[in-house]
């Protein structure tokens, strides 16, 4: 006959599970750090994120805590008097107030901690690279093929015809409205003058009075006076386009490169742009 069940002992294995949770192990977490109010609206709101960025790099330098910097600093200092009948103590402003204010308030300008649009990353679509030739899209120049210089500071694309092929200058253009094609050219000998950049282009007004009353002027005269390009921009262009000229004649397909960069980019009946290979 089978006799009664045995009771279950308990084995030497449950005795290191009670261990684990011993006191030193809990010592072992650490604390949460409970941040103070003032710096904790700090941290949530955006507009002050930089802010307190910046307070924590001058609390590295000086070797403080953060915290400290945000302590509120007395107004009033509390300075002794001679005198009997003066008081002995009056209460003196730490900062002065300012001499002048200005009648109307002017709104203050806050960082956001957004990037300007100068600190942006200036990238080029594959395969534009300085030397590649592209097909214009849009503007007075649209559909001439033109050869890609330079990225400027702005993003934009620095361009030329050469002008003397197919009298398009140098100009600026976005990579958005241009078509890359297979087709290079070796400018690593081209030199193009470091002052063309984008300043270069800005176009200057004339402000000066067409006219006044006894000058012989005619004060009515609202024309606006046509743009003509200066002696400076006349010889850059004269420069960068002796450059690249010499050097298209050295290549081999020198006349079928002259005949494609003076040719017009042009779509005629069932030519479909997706199925081209440019």
């Amino acid at each position: 006959m089978v006799g009664p069940a045995k009771p279950k002992t308990t084995t030497a294995k449950a005795a290191p599970k009670a261990a684990a949770k011993t006191p030193a192990s809990a010592a072992k977490k650490k604390p949460k750090v409970v941040l103070p109010k003032n710096v904790k609206k700090l941290i949530t709101h955006r507009s002050t994120r930089p802010l307190w960025a910046k307070i924590r790099r001058t609390a590295k330098s000086k070797k403080v805590p953060a915290e400290t910097l945000l302590k509120k600093k007395p107004k009033f200092v509390v300075k002794k008097i001679g005198g009997e009948k003066n008081g002995s103590k009056r209460k003196v402003l730490v900062k002065k107030g300012k001499k002048y204010y200005p009648t109307e308030d002017k709104p203050k300008k806050r960082r956001t901690g957004q990037k300007t649009f100068n600190s942006h990353k200036r990238t080029l679509k594959e395969g534009l690279v300085p030397g590649s030739v592209l097909i214009i899209l849009a503007g007075r120049h649209r559909g001439k093929r033109v050869v890609f210089l330079r990225q400027l500071s702005s993003g934009l694309l620095l361009v030329t015809g050469p002008f003397k092929i197919n009298a398009c200058p140098l100009r600026r253009m976005h990579q958005q409205f241009v078509i890359v094609t297979s087709t290079r050219l070796d400018i690593s000998g081209v030199k193009v003058p470091d002052h063309i950049d984008d300043k270069y282009f800005n176009v200057k007004k004339d402000r000066s009075p067409k006219g006044k009353k006894g000058d012989g002027g005619d004060i009515f005269d609202t024309k606006a006076e046509a743009w003509k390009p200066d002696e400076t921009r006349k010889a850059d262009q004269i420069n960068v386009d002796k450059q690249l000229i010499q050097l298209i004649r050295k290549n081999k397909e020198k006349k079928l490169l002259f005949a494609y960069l003076g040719s017009y980019f042009q779509l005629r009946n069932r030519v479909f742009p997706h199925k081209l290979k440019f």
